[in-house]
Parts: structure tokens; sequence; C-alpha cells
């Protein structure tokens, strides 16, 4: 029963996480152009397109990540709890929101507006990371870790999740005064997010 529960928590979440990926690609517009227009006119608006493209891209990796550590994290679960569920429910809900913050960052990307853009970006993943520590907190709290999983494995996912928080509030600082560099700061933790294994291993 147990692991029927979890597994429709993790569909439900799943289906989210589709939404929200696939509603990004309506950011980029089809150009609007006289049907008589030459085609050197067509594949310049089509390359006048770049910041959508770019803004696609690092959300459609951003999402895909944090889709990839949701489903470790449900791998160390047990069984589910209301705290659990509401959590969940907060991750999702700041997850279906990434496609209007990369809207903003496109439209703004190749612009004056650049660093409130890019800062607006970043501290959505303040929030989301925020999301995650949440649910984290919940399923450790609440005792619904497998019984595998050992108080080091913990500690570890523990630190990540530290780490993780401190680098996107300090990238959103600076995206205030620099977008590129903050932008920079918060797709770094791409790395972080790629290699933090949540099956534990005999060592931990």
């Amino acid at each position: 029963m147990a692991e029927k529960e979890t597994g429709r928590v993790e569909a439900f979440s799943d289906g989210v996480f589709a939404i929200a990926i696939t509603l990004l690609i309506l950011e980029i517009k089809v150009p609007r152009l006289p049907h008589e227009a030459p085609p050197p006119a067509l594949a310049r608006a089509l390359l006048e397109l770049w910041p959508s493209y770019l803004a696609f891209l690092l959300s459609f990796f951003a999402i895909l990540i944090m889709w990839i550590n949701h489903h470790g994290l449900f791998n160390l679960v047990r069984r589910v709890s209301p705290g659990f569920l509401y959590a969940n429910g907060f991750l999702l809900l700041l997850v279906s929101f990434v496609p209007f913050p990369t809207s903003v960052l496109a439209e703004y990307l190749d612009g004056g507006a650049l660093n409130a853009a890019a800062a607006f970006y970043c501290g959505t993943f303040v929030l989301i990371s925020a999301g995650y520590n949440l649910l984290w907190r919940s399923v450790v709290r609440g005792d619904l870790l497998r019984p595998e999983v050992s108080a080091a494995h913990v500690r570890k996912i523990d630190r990540a999740y530290r780490l993780g928080m401190a680098v996107y509030v300090a990238s959103t600082l600076v995206a205030l005064v620099n977008g590129p560099l903050g932008l920079a700061m918060n797709l770094s933790l791409w790395v972080l997010w790629a290699v933090l294994g949540y099956k534990p291993s005999a060592g931990s």
C-alpha cells in the first residue's frame, strides 16, 4: 500500500514536470512577416529569436535536472504523509511557475533590463531550492525514509541542499549588478545536481 501511495504521488508530480517543460516552447513565437517577404528576412527574424532559444534551453535542462532529482528523492521514500504531500505540492507550484521567469528572461536578455530579468530568474530558483529543502525535511523528520538509508547519506544530501540554497541566493544578488555572471553562477549548480547520488552506496 505504501509503495502504491508513493507511486501515485510521483506519477502526478511527473505530469506537472512534463507540462512545465512543455510550456517552455510556447515562449518561442513564430515571426510575423508579410508572406511576400524574401527568405533572408525570415532567416534574420529567426536568428533574432536567439534570446528565446537560449532561455528555452536553460530552463528545459533546469527542469529536466529538477525532475531527475525529484525522482531520486522519491526512491528514498517508503511512504507518504500529509506534510510530505503539502511540501511536494508547494514544490510543484514553483516548478509550474518556471515558464514565466523564462519568458521574462527571454524578453530582456539582450536589453538594458537584463540584470533585473536575470535576478528574477535566479530568484525563482531560490524559491525552488527552498521547496526541495522543505520536501527533504518532511521526509527526514517524518520518518519516511527507507530503512537502508544511512545517517551519512542523509548528511550528504543535507550538505548538497544547503550549498545549493547558498549559491542560488548568491547568484540572485550578483545578478542584480551583473546579470550574465549571476546566470552563470545559477547554471553552475547543474553540475552539483547532476552528480548528486540519491541511491545509497555501500559506504554511506
